[in-house]
């Protein structure tokens, strides 16, 4: 596993001496320790860590339970804001500033549904990180889920760093090479195509409805 980025900010402070004065006592007091940046492939196994307790309670909680428990974890390991302006595509620099929240905001709700929808409950799947490797712009995080008594299937996440240094995904590859974006860009482009940019917000609204409860 590649070893883990380390952020840390280096501060100096320069003490000005009067003329002669006696030489100042340094302070030997540590320095607060900086946090660390998590790595790309730990920012993938957090978020199956938080996908497999979802799981093991998923009948227990119901899909509201699922959803509540994924969203943060959805926003945290996936960049939202990038993914939904490559998603929309072009007509992301036509819509205003409060069109493009509601996407982002209606994206965000329709990729956490999905994921309590579809991971209802636990039956000894396992989630492994298998590599990671540089790729243009960022990383590729390569994957595999495998079902109980079934062959694994591979789930390949692009990240980059955000504004702020750290790893989020940014797309989703299933089987290895078919992007999850790209097919929801031709989609997504046809809706606004026929009825506008509301019409895609509320059909991502009704599509996050439609998934649960469960």
């Amino acid at each position: 596993m590649k070893r883990i980025c380390l952020f840390a900010v280096l501060m100096m402070l320069s003490l000005p001496l009067a003329a002669h004065a006696a030489p100042a006592t340094h302070s030997h007091a540590a320095a607060a320790p900086q946090p660390v940046a998590a790595s790309a492939s730990d920012v993938v196994r957090n978020f199956y860590a938080t996908l497999v307790d979802s799981m093991k309670q998923g009948d227990q909680i119901g899909f509201a339970g699922r959803f509540k428990k994924l969203d943060p974890a959805v926003k945290a390991a996936f960049d939202m804001p990038t993914m939904t302006r490559f998603a929309v595509g072009s007509v992301w620099t036509k819509a205003t500033p409060d069109e493009q929240q509601q996407l982002i905001s209606a994206f965000s709700d329709f990729s956490t549904a999905n994921y309590a929808s579809q991971f209802k409950a636990y039956n000894d799947e396992q989630f492994e990180v298998v590599d990671e490797k540089p790729s243009p712009g960022g990383v590729i995080v390569e994957t595999t889920l495998t079902p109980k008594g079934a062959a694994p299937v591979a789930l390949n996440y692009m990240m980059h760093k955000d504004d702020k240094g750290n790893y989020r995904i940014v797309d989703v590859y299933l089987n290895g090479t078919i992007s999850q974006l790209a097919t929801r860009r031709s989609e997504f482009n046809a809706i606004v195509d026929r009825d506008g940019i509301p019409a895609l917000v509320n059909s991502l609204d009704e599509k996050s409805k439609q998934m649960g409860p469960s």
